[in-house]
């Protein structure tokens, strides 16, 4: 088709028909609703089909944004968080390269991150032409988030946000194979909360059949303590001087509540832990802790997975304010605040050390909260289902100072989008192109076929490096598995991780005293 030809492309969906436009040869259609606004008496509420429209619906720019505080000053030189003002935030984009029911091509669906409080499918970060270029239908999301979407309240169901990702899927199995896409070949893909939100569809009864694979990166399926989010909703009802109840909250004006959900969450660290928003068990939508539902082989039977980390995950939550010559600086003290944090003992530490030993005291800490967080149960979900599991690491460092391989770096190699200024922000001019082909394709060749082109997962343990020299699989378990055994290298095998925690009353002070020590800048949280 000549660019003559190409006429903005129209796609007729369940609620009405959609313009988009044709961008370098591909069809995006962007800010097309799922669900209704999550406002007024939906307010904190499960989501609802949106209101069909007559007509043809414009579908050019990108939809409303979902309520959120911006970044900190100092996090917001590395990550890009536009913010699109209106209600109807339960919103989607579609890239495609052939819009219309005939072509039956596999669909990636982009779950974003953001700790569950911050992020959008407008960072231009997450285009999806390059995937819609290489032959894949590329949608991504936008959910609620942070109170709005994981407050926990006695008088509504928890997890809104979690369920507006399932109404997105269900938006999906109805609506994609008119841009182009088989809605028998979807593949759920995020990165951080967007990975935890996956893991926890993952063995969501209300979601099987709804996807065939998944992409878990830098994020494990979990579920989050209940008394920390009630914790959160209940230290914001308390500088709002209301009851902690859902119909209270919805009577606040939306940026109040955002600014005293920033007031309140501005201790939450990955590294420290403290009061969050996260998924929490509910009874319904997640009946039980995903992770543990996965390994004892409830949902998701037979679906491939794709799970992966970089190397240096830890420095994105350290460096920016300043944080890990903090750590440095507090020795000791902030390695028991770590152990408490990982509940793990000294000899863990000893042998993190034996494994490392021209490492500071942050990048120990770092490497062992990475490993308690990201590696450990990624790597306990495939030994569960070693067949059809595939393993990487991102391990290129960022040519910006003291980043190395920081969470959320390698994304810009997965979309190949390394041209635009905000994927530079965390990499750094001149990111190696190669690179990029080699991430952005094995994605593709996995919501292609399932098999992103190396071994998967069995008793050798193998990792697919990304990123550090020539493409190469390692073999053998990471830092936390091999930690006792260097500390104590007498036995042949290395033995399972069994830490010893110390007392718990006396290192909750210690870490008590550490987040007080620290005074942690805002959003320093998983992203």
């Amino acid at each position: 088709m000549t660019a003559a030809d190409q006429t903005d492309p129209v796609v007729r969906t369940p609620y009405g028909a959609v313009r988009g436009r044709y961008e370098q040869g591909m069809a995006v259609f962007r800010g097309i609703p799922y669900a209704a606004p999550p406002f007024g008496p939906r307010r904190f509420r499960p989501p609802v089909p949106p209101e069909p429209w007559d007509g043809v619906r414009d579908a050019g720019a990108f939809g409303p944004t979902a309520p959120k505080p911006p970044y900190s000053d100092a996090f917001a030189q590395y990550l890009s968080d536009p913010e699109v003002v209106g209600d109807d935030c339960l919103n989607l984009n579609v890239w495609t390269p052939e819009p219309g029911p005939g072509a039956r091509l596999p669909v990636l669906v982009w779950l974003h991150g953001g700790a569950l409080t911050r992020g959008s499918s407008a960072v231009p970060v997450y285009d999806g032409r390059a995937f819609a270029r290489d032959g894949v239908v590329f949608v991504s999301v936008n959910y609620r988030l942070g109170v709005e979407g994981y407050g926990l309240f006695p008088d509504a169901p928890a997890n809104p946000g979690l369920r507006d990702q399932l109404a997105a899927l269900h938006w999906v199995r109805a609506s994609v194979r008119a841009f182009g896409g088989d809605p028998d070949r979807v593949t759920l893909a995020g990165q951080s909360a967007g990975a935890i939100s996956t893991g926890a569809l993952l063995a969501a009864p209300q979601a099987q059949g709804l996807f065939r694979r998944a992409v878990l990166q830098s994020g494990p399926p979990e579920a989050g303590d209940r008394d920390k989010v009630r914790r959160m909703v209940r230290r914001m009802a308390t500088r709002l001087k209301i009851p902690a109840t859902a119909a209270a909250f919805a009577e606040v004006d939306r940026d109040l509540l955002l600014r005293t959900q920033a007031e309140v969450g501005r201790l939450s660290s990955p590294v420290l832990g403290g009061p969050a928003f996260g998924i929490v068990v509910d009874g319904d939508l997640v009946p039980r802790d995903p992770l543990e539902a996965l390994v004892d082989g409830e949902g998701a039977e037979g679906v491939p997975l794709m799970m992966g980390w970089t190397r240096d995950e830890y420095r994105l939550w350290l460096v920016p304010g300043g944080l890990l010559e903090r750590v440095d600086r507090l020795g000791a003290v902030a390695l028991a605040g770590a152990m408490a944090r990982c509940h793990c003992g000294h000899e863990v530490v000893r042998g993190y050390r034996a494994l490392h030993p021209g490492a500071s005291t942050a990048e120990i800490v770092g490497q062992l909260v990475t490993d308690h967080l990201l590696r450990n149960p990624l790597q306990r979900l495939a030994d569960a289902r070693p067949d059809t599991s595939y393993v990487y690491e991102f391990a290129w460092p960022s040519r910006l100072p003291d980043l190395g391989s920081c969470h959320a770096l390698e994304l810009g190699f997965v979309f190949d989008t390394g041209e635009v200024p905000e994927s530079a922000r965390l990499a750094g001019p001149g990111a190696p192109q190669d690179l990029a082909d080699a991430m952005h394709s094995a994605w593709v060749r996995f919501a292609t076929d399932g098999d992103p082109g190396w071994q998967h997962w069995n008793d050798d343990r193998p990792v697919r490096v990304f990123g550090d020299g020539p493409p190469h699989v390692t073999h053998g378990p990471r830092d936390a598995e091999l930690a006792l055994w260097a500390a104590d290298p007498t036995p042949t095998e290395p033995p399972p991780m069994t830490p010893a925690p110390a007392p718990l009353p006396a290192r909750t002070t210690e870490l008590r005293s550490v987040v007080r020590r620290l005074r942690l800048p805002g959003a320093v949280r998983r992203h």
